[in-house]
């Protein structure tokens, strides 16, 4: 089949096979190297593949009329295999890179047990890994996309032009980012409390942070959902999608220490204060720092001026970008 080029690309059904086509390419690129298990990094971007293509299922449900084996369910199971062994990497690498070097001679020695055991568990897990896979499951997840997109099949929305349902696809999930309940976390009003000691702070985020961790969440898949259409908006829009990639990220780096402090709970038990206190205390200062980060973000996108403009500025997508088409396209 000849591949469409962006420039050819008229209708939500174009758009789709796009996208599926590029991040579908981008899991089979490292898939081999992540069987060898050489380079984390591979998986890394196997992984963010896997996390796009689910997206992209998603995003286009209205377009795409998939083999059954080619859902959004199964591209989930692989996906949340990959990002186990992936955590366990990035908390590898933290331990190693950021904390250790920093610690005192004690602690330093403390966290080679810790060490220890998260190299245990990642050798299980890469076990899970490679099963899957080299499983029926990956198999034909694969061999149902490849079918698809050998000969795709859409639904009759998929062929409406894509300036006709832009915003359609798009508001729906930032409404989703905008109604959240965490951007309200220990507030009352849309007023802001400042000057939160790193105490409050820590009360709060160990009672409600699960709060926070699922904002972060819907941050990724508005990014996510974004980024599928920057070909058709300019810097406004850009603008925005940035915020949200912020948001991700400085929520994400909270949730990362709360991560961490559940792992070496687990290592040192009731020891955990007396083994480690100055890593203990350097994952409070992180949480406090990012909490205040936060807050600025959190401000800007509760106030109303701020949440008119990012609809409208879904809305006002540059046509001068976009090729409107009465007919059908075939790809």
């Amino acid at each position: 089949m000849t591949e469409l080029m962006i420039q050819d690309a008229k209708t939500l059904a174009d758009w789709s096979y796009i996208a599926i086509s590029k991040h579908f390419k981008k899991i089979l690129k490292h898939e081999a190297e992540v069987i060898q298990d050489k380079d984390p990094e591979e998986l890394h971007q196997m992984r963010v593949g896997m996390r796009r293509l689910r997206s992209a299922c998603t995003g286009f449900s209205y377009a795409l009329n998939l083999p059954k084996a080619a859902n959004e369910k199964n591209v989930g199971k692989v996906a949340r295999i990959l990002g186990e062994l992936r955590d366990i990497d990035v908390l590898e690498e933290a331990l190693k890179q950021q904390y250790q070097p920093v610690l005192p001679k004690p602690e330093q020695k403390a966290l080679n047990t810790a060490l220890k055991i998260l190299s245990d568990k990642r050798d299980k897990t890469f076990l899970k890994v490679k099963k899957i896979l080299q499983g029926d499951l990956y198999s034909n997840l694969k061999e149902a996309f490849q079918e698809w997109l050998d000969k795709p099949i859409y639904q009759d929305l998929g062929y409406l032009a894509i300036q006709t349902v832009l915003p359609d696809l798009l508001l729906p999930q930032v409404s989703h980012f905008l109604l959240h309940p965490a951007w309200l976390i220990g507030n009352n009003s849309i007023e802001l409390h400042k000057n939160w000691t790193p105490e409050e702070v820590e009360n709060l985020l160990h009672k409600q942070g699960y709060i926070v961790h699922n904002l972060r969440k819907e941050a990724k898949r508005t990014r996510y959902n974004m980024e599928l259409f920057t070909e058709f908006y300019g810097e406004s829009y850009q603008n925005y999608l940035q915020d949200v990639k912020t948001i991700q990220s400085i929520l994400g780096e909270i949730q990362d220490c709360f991560v961490l402090a559940d792992f070496l709970t687990d290592v040192f038990g009731k020891n955990l204060e007396d083994g480690i206190p100055t890593l203990l205390n350097k994952l409070q200062e992180i949480r406090y720092e990012k909490w205040n980060e936060w807050q600025d973000l959190r401000g800007k996108f509760l106030n109303p001026e701020t949440r008119q403009e990012f609809h409208l500025t879904i809305l006002a997508s540059e046509s001068k970008k976009l090729v409107e088409t009465n007919g059908l396209t075939h790809v």
